[in-house]
């Protein structure tokens, strides 16, 4: 059987810092990004504030796949810079984003980091999963209707395993490559809480 190809995991971190302690934050933040780019499979990070004086600050970094990311995440070198910002730092929030929630990431905003050195991408929320789950739906129903009559006429004869096996080695391309980029796209509005195009004022 063939590996199955690997697939990039970005971490997306928000913690809450005293404004106060900003210039210590920026060399904590520095000295993590510095430590990780010597693991296998880094891919980048960087990191943004949500507004002038917030102490709210988003820490972004991205590895080739989970099992890199995972020996980032469990290395004594990682545990000792967390161990390091005791008492200056609160972690609030951890969002992961891999496989199918990317169909419904919205265009990143590229923001630069505090150096104003690099840009990064800062992972806007994911749209709630039941939204997600009736996107899929949409796409899903119309294409398996479809598949279904199409594979009862032209193989009346043919076992429930066999049609089922053409069925779903056709339509998962389709899905994955045509559709659900497509319906996301036109679905984008509503996906996000955003007002519907008809209903936006005309500039």
């Amino acid at each position: 059987m063939s590996t199955p190809p690997a697939v990039p995991v970005t971490v997306a971190i928000t913690r809450q810092v005293d404004p106060a302690r900003t210039s210590e934050m920026v060399a904590w933040m520095r000295a993590g990004s510095a430590l990780a780019e010597a693991f296998p499979g880094f891919l980048g990070a960087g990191w943004v504030r949500h507004a002038p004086g917030s102490p709210q600050w988003h820490m972004l970094y991205r590895f080739a796949d989970a099992e890199t990311l995972h020996h980032w995440e469990e290395s004594p070198q990682r545990r000792w810079w967390l161990t390091s910002a005791q008492g200056m730092v609160e972690h609030t929030r951890t969002e992961r984003r891999t496989g199918i929630e990317g169909w419904f990431d919205p265009p990143r905003e590229q923001v630069a980091d505090l150096a104003g050195a690099t840009r990064v991408a800062l992972p806007p929320p994911s749209p709630p999963r039941w939204k997600q789950a009736v996107t899929i739906w949409l796409a899903f129903f119309p294409l398996s209707l479809t598949a279904n009559l199409l594979a009862s006429r032209l193989l009346p004869d043919g076992s429930l395993v066999v049609r089922t096996l053409l069925i779903t080695l056709c339509l998962t391309p389709l899905m994955t490559y045509l559709v659900l980029p497509r319906i996301t796209r036109v679905l984008h509005w509503w996906l996000h809480g955003q007002p519907a195009p008809w209903r936006r004022p005309r500039r």
